[in-house]
């Protein structure tokens, strides 16, 4: 289980990690820790596609539903630690802690950016 002084150095950890990366990767991660679903979906294309574990979410009402049931419903925060661009996009790996079985449970990221905006995320464990 995490502690507070756990989730206080990860958090300082996370938001100098998140200086580094694109702005709407940071809106996304920075939203995220506030779990304010309305700012996590702001920096996705209006046609954005999330596939997360396998399931295909797309459009803004799909990927709200999705960080409704899946995010803020168990407070699943995501704190990256690393950041490197593959074939494309822009790779980001964390854990996330929150009320679910497991926490944390490491993450990996696949972020897609086309016009400032996130296009597409692929998310595996």
């Amino acid at each position: 289980m995490q502690t507070k002084s756990d989730f206080d150095t990860n958090q300082r950890g996370t938001e100098a990690f998140v200086a580094v990366l694109p702005k709407p990767i940071a809106d996304f991660v920075e939203a995220n820790a506030r779990l304010d679903v309305d700012g996590m979906l702001m920096p996705f294309a209006a046609d954005a596609v999330i596939v997360d574990n396998g399931h295909r979410h797309a459009g803004h009402p799909e990927i709200r539903t999705l960080f409704e049931d899946e995010v803020v419903a168990v407070k699943a925060i995501f704190t990256p630690d690393s950041v490197r661009n593959e074939k494309g996009k822009i790779v980001v790996e964390g854990p996330a802690y929150g009320d679910f079985k497991g926490s944390p449970i490491r993450f990996t990221y696949g972020f897609t950016l086309e016009n400032d905006a996130i296009k597409a995320l692929e998310i595996t464990l």
